[in-house]
């Protein structure tokens, strides 16, 4: 009976042996496992320490100080200055508006006649061209208007027109309705010149341009018929600036 146990004992021992012996061996091979493999929180704290920290972030950017930096720098001390400035700083246009005493004569509203402008002397008779203000409103004339002789009864042109006396006064001058100004007219003979250089022609009146216009009007010699030379060369009037008279 007791063989019979100790028989019986001694598998049951060595099973139990080997289980110790195959729970040792596990262990081990757990153990080194982990050795190999560091823990979870070491390998967080080589990649923490070998990233750059979170100062810099946090640290003013460059662009921090352009940012704070007032936006109209100068701007208060230097205006530029306004339109309605720069207008009123520029010059009108001269001639294109009315003046005080009233807009530039039209040649519409004008009209001409002959009268004596003084008498005659050696060679040169002086008639005065008369303009007249036909319109219901006051106009100004100022300067020189354009004078030449026609005839042929059509208007032709015949010689050169009038060179400018300068030495005359020539203010502007305020037409009421009704009102007139005069320009003296310088007629040279036609008898000063050849007639192979002056090459004569009979004259019926003139051709008036009043100042500052580029329409004409006619004005009849009124029975005062002139000699005029039709020859390029030869200039036989002369005119003076409209004057009050």
């Amino acid at each position: 009976m007791t063989t019979a146990r100790v028989r019986t004992i001694l598998p049951i021992i060595g099973i139990t042996a080997m289980a110790v012996l195959l729970t040792a061996c596990s262990g081990g091979g757990n153990g080194a496992a982990t050795a190999a493999h560091p823990p979870t929180g070491a390998s967080t704290g080589t990649s923490t320490s070998a990233s750059p920290t979170t100062g810099p972030t946090t640290a003013p950017s460059r662009s921090t100080p352009a940012a704070t930096a007032p936006s109209t720098v100068g701007s208060t001390s230097a205006p530029a200055p306004s339109r309605g400035s720069g207008t009123a700083a520029a010059p009108a246009p001269a001639g294109t508006g009315a003046s005080a005493a009233g807009a530039r004569c039209a040649t519409s509203q004008l009209s001409g006649s002959v009268a004596d402008g003084g008498g005659s002397s050696a060679g040169a008779t002086r008639v005065a061209i008369i303009l007249r203000n036909t319109g219901a409103q006051s106009c100004t004339l100022q300067g020189w208007p354009g004078i030449s002789f026609v005839g042929g009864g059509n208007g032709t042109q015949i010689g050169n027109a009038a060179t400018l006396d300068r030495s005359t006064p020539h203010q502007t001058l305020t037409l009421r309705p009704s009102g007139e100004v005069q320009a003296v007219v310088t007629v040279r003979d036609a008898g000063d010149w050849d007639s192979a250089t002056c090459h004569p022609r009979v004259t019926d009146g003139f051709r008036v341009i009043p100042p500052g216009s580029r329409q004409a009007l006619f004005v009849p010699a009124s029975g005062a018929l002139f000699e005029s030379c039709a020859a390029p060369a030869v200039h036989q009037l002369s005119t003076s600036a409209l004057a009050s008279f």
